[in-house]
């Protein structure tokens, strides 16, 4: 018995000193420098924490959300999301230098893993290592007209639809498809996040964003397979654009377009899990994709929208619906609605283009709240009949007229073979006899991708977010009689810029008051949208037009500014 009791008191003992060792180690840490977590601004930041409770169906069950305080004291909140098990996530970008501080809040205040757990970094100097990571996240400009950085450095949207790619493509073809678009200049990337049209069943691996209809259960390995690929296209300097619920034909299909066939709460639970994934990504939200808002469709829309954005500071977000369907009525007045995106459609005929050139867009720009204005989707190139396929000096026009319709902010192009992530053996399902079977890597080199660089290249060159239409300059205006023959004007409101597109070689005549307005001097250049070539123009003066000859065959730019060295 004595015996138990020494060797108890020797266990004790040594628990003693045991602990008065650790106290020591401890004492002396606390005099040591404390490492602490640096996050570059605009960089994401994520912190992972375990709940004490499992929930059978966590996105359902509970909510998490952090406020993050900064240096000087201002606070912003960001959702968490569950990924799998135990397992939830914030993610946040900081965009102040110097030291923040978080605090967690979860709607079950019993889980201590998740609820009033705090924690500090400190915020660095950027990296400068992508426009993005350089300039800051896109934003609205003040003056509406277009997007910019957080600097303030104009941000031109030319933006390609690669709709199903990052669900079906496997990691190395996704970062050879990203190398050759940011190579061509393109600045944003639109996809679709959940089950689609070509991939009805879920990802690669067959994985669903979700199962269930009327209560969803996310499936997190889904989200971390694409949690890759939206962080490949920003490291590739593009703005990756979700969509988010793909709403074609009203969303009938639960299988074909679960989004939006989905209980409203369910489909807000989908998208603020969204939100809380990528929300710290350069990203910019398309809320539905392809379907008709129109008259009282609209409402169930706005009531998503404000659900999933009207409480808490997000990244721009627009609506797509489908070709031809303007809805900028519905939604011109919803605060959380910060673009306005829509589709021309992808016809090429008569009336179509009278709808590109003389259509809604052109007219409602200049309605208020100001906002930009941008073509989500035009004509695909190589889409339609194969007999009759869009060719590239259609989907050249297109584009154009569509960035002089408006306020200039940018442009998304399509091409066949690429949105579908077609291997070049069969057209996709939905879409049966359109263009000609094409592997998307032999799609991305088609003409007018290509040509999309040159348009790069000419709108960066000038300053493209200070032009307006100004149709009223077109002294004669071929357009009216045929829309292929339409001559789009723009002019800055201070009269110091003009650019018009001429999309066949003839006369242009226009008032003479382009030139007379101009501060000092005027110089007149032809810009070759095809080529990228550039050529003096000549003018012919009358009494209140001027007379101005295209150089050569084919559509062309003019561009008309001060003389270096003229003031007015």
């Amino acid at each position: 018995m004595k015996q138990d009791v020494w060797f108890s008191w020797r266990r004790v003992n040594g628990l003693f000193l045991a602990l008065i060792a650790g106290s020591a180690f401890l004492t002396g840490c606390v005099s040591q420098p404390v490492k602490q977590t640096l996050v570059p601004k605009w960089d994401k930041y994520e912190i992972t924490i375990g709940s004490t409770v499992f929930y059978t169906n966590a996105p359902n069950q509970a909510t998490l959300k952090a406020t993050f305080t900064s240096p000087v004291g201002e606070k912003q909140t960001v959702l968490g999301f569950w990924d799998g098990s135990l397992t939830w996530r914030i993610r946040f970008a900081p965009d102040q230098a110097g030291p923040w501080r978080y605090e967690t809040e979860c709607s079950d205040n019993t889980n201590l893993g998740l609820h009033k757990r705090t924690g500090a970094f400190l915020c660095t100097a950027p990296r400068h290592q992508t426009a993005f990571t350089t300039h800051g996240p896109v934003r609205v400009a003040r003056s509406g007209r277009h997007l910019e950085h957080r600097d303030g450095t104009p941000f031109f949207w030319l933006a390609d639809t690669a709709w199903n790619g990052p669900l079906v493509s496997n990691p190395e073809d996704w970062q050879y498809y990203l190398l050759q678009r940011a190579t061509q200049k393109f600045t944003a990337v639109q996809w679709v996040t959940t089950q689609w049209r070509a991939a009805p069943d879920g990802d690669a691996k067959g994985l669903p964003a979700y199962t269930g209809n009327q209560v969803i259960d996310i499936n997190p390995e889904f989200f971390q397979r694409l949690d890759q690929k939206v962080d490949a296209m920003n490291k590739a300097g593009l703005l990756s654009v979700p969509v988010m619920l793909w709403a074609i034909n009203g969303g009938s299909n639960p299988r074909i377009n679960p989004g939006v066939s989905l209980p409203e709460d369910q489909a807000i639970i989908l998208c603020r899990y969204m939100v809380a994934r990528w929300g710290a990504n350069q990203v910019t939200w398309i809320l539905n994709g392809d379907g008709d808002y129109r008259g009282d469709k609209a409402e169930k829309w706005r009531r998503i929208g404000r659900a999933v954005f009207g409480s808490l500071p997000h990244a721009p977000v627009t609506v797509h619906p489908g070709g031809r369907m303007w809805v900028w009525n519905e939604f011109k007045n919803e605060a959380w609605m910060d673009f306005y995106g829509y589709q021309s459609g992808h016809s090429t005929g008569a009336d179509n283009l009278r709808w590109m050139t003389m259509g809604p867009a052109t007219r409602d720009w200049n309605s208020e709240p100001a906002k930009p204005f941008i073509s989500l989707e035009a004509p695909y190139e190589n889409h339609g009949p194969r007999d009759q396929a869009i060719t590239s000096d259609e989907v050249r026009r297109a584009h154009y007229w569509s960035l002089l319709a408006n306020p200039t902010a940018g442009i998304t192009y399509g091409g066949h073979g690429i949105w579908g992530w077609d291997d070049g053996t069969r057209t996709p399902t939905d879409h049966p006899y359109t263009g000609v079977p094409l592997p998307w890597r032999q799609a991305l080199q088609m003409p007018a991708a290509r040509q999309m660089t040159l348009a790069a290249n000419f709108f960066s060159g000038i300053d493209f977010w200070r032009l307006r239409p100004a149709p009223e300059l077109v002294a004669r205006q071929p357009g009216l009689q045929d829309p292929r023959l339409f001559i789009s004007v723009s002019r800055s409101p201070e009269k110091d810029l003009v650019v018009a597109y001429v999309p066949n070689e003839g006369m242009v005549e226009l008032q003479l008051s382009v030139l007379t307005d101009m501060p000092g001097s005027p110089t007149i250049n032809w810009f070759n949208p095809r080529t990228g070539e550039r050529r003096p123009a000549v003018a012919v003066l009358g009494t209140t037009t001027v007379m101005i000859p295209t150089v050569a065959a084919g559509d062309w730019v003019m561009v008309i500014q001060p003389g270096r060295s003229g003031t007015k």
